[in-house]
């Protein structure tokens, strides 16, 4: 499907959706749509039900913007609803949000291509609960869920492992806690755009991530010029390795004492959040990208496939 004579392209903004990060999908849809009109465009925004298919037809959008979060929205499935449809998409394609959002097959991929990353296991959530199956501190999260949403830290000297609550899946990701600061990098297409320190009173969870004032972000990230590069440089090979392409983002752990080699991948984000608190419109912004040109060129990237 092509560009339609229509005056100004149609775009569809699809938002919402029914995962865990339904309210950050609802915010992050919204300023953009808001921006892809200030770029010029006519937008129609979906919320994502069950009928998002039917709706799509009906709305006939030259291309559409995948603003959502979490599963059917960044794991492939509205990505072949789309290349079913032939409309035109942001973002990655089907075996790349697949990939990205399977935490375990992720890592051996960036593993498989010479980048950092922590030991790792699946495991049942009764065994979780029930012994400690590395030695703390370690991270027990979902292996398919994003915004760190259901993650729980068991500290160093923890006598008992942890109680996982019910919105935890029957098997989760346990994983080896890297100390350090936070960093993450956006690559746009194949550029790699800076790197920001992500400053946090404890824990960088849900709350910290999208609450205003739940987290500094210093931006550029004061840091080693050799910490710099390899981000940029980890940042741009990880999102090659998996086949992204538009916008994705990187999260690193630093250990300052450790040097280069305290640098971790920690995952790769292909829907990366772009609401007022966001990371990768404030990286954009740094390089002289502003908020509507991102957008607008996000449009521009958008393909069927791949």
């Amino acid at each position: 499907m092509g560009m339609s004579s229509r005056a100004a392209p149609r775009i569809c903004v699809l938002k919402g959706g029914l995962s865990a990060e339904r309210e950050v999908s609802l915010s992050t849809g919204h300023e953009c749509a808001q921006a892809l009109r200030v770029a010029g465009y006519e937008v129609v925004e979906l919320d994502a039900r069950g009928d998002v298919a039917q709706r799509l037809v009906d709305i006939a959008p030259d291309v559409v913007f995948n603003a959502l979060h979490g599963r059917f929205g960044e794991d492939g499935c509205v990505q072949g609803v789309l290349e079913w449809l032939r409309i035109p998409y942001t973002h990655s394609g089907v075996l790349a949000s697949a990939l990205a959002m399977d935490k375990d097959r992720a890592k051996a991929a960036f593993a498989s291509a010479g980048l950092p990353v922590l030991p790792s296991l699946i495991a049942p959530k009764a065994d979780v609960m029930a012994r400690h199956l590395m030695e703390p501190p370690y991270v027990v999260k979902p292996n398919n869920e994003g915004s760190s949403v259901g993650v729980y830290l068991v500290n160093e000297g923890a006598n008992t492992p942890p109680q996982l609550g019910a919105e935890m899946p029957a098997h989760v990701m346990v994983e080896a806690f890297a100390p350090g600061r936070e960093l993450t990098t956006t690559v746009m297409g194949d550029r790699a755009l800076t790197v920001t320190d992500i400053v946090t009173d404890g824990w960088y969870d849900y709350d910290a991530k999208y609450r205003p004032g739940g987290s500094r972000h210093v931006l550029p990230a004061d840091i080693p010029a050799e910490i710099h590069a390899a981000c940029l440089d980890y940042a741009l090979r990880a999102h090659q390795v998996l086949g992204c392409r538009g916008l994705s983002r990187t999260d690193f752990r630093w250990d300052e004492a450790r040097g280069l080699d305290g640098l971790i991948l920690l995952e790769l984000n292909t829907q990366p959040g772009m609401t007022p608190t966001s990371l990768s419109p404030e990286q954009a912004a740094h390089c002289g990208i502003s908020f509507p040109e991102l957008c607008h060129w996000m449009v521009g990237d958008a393909s069927c496939g791949r």
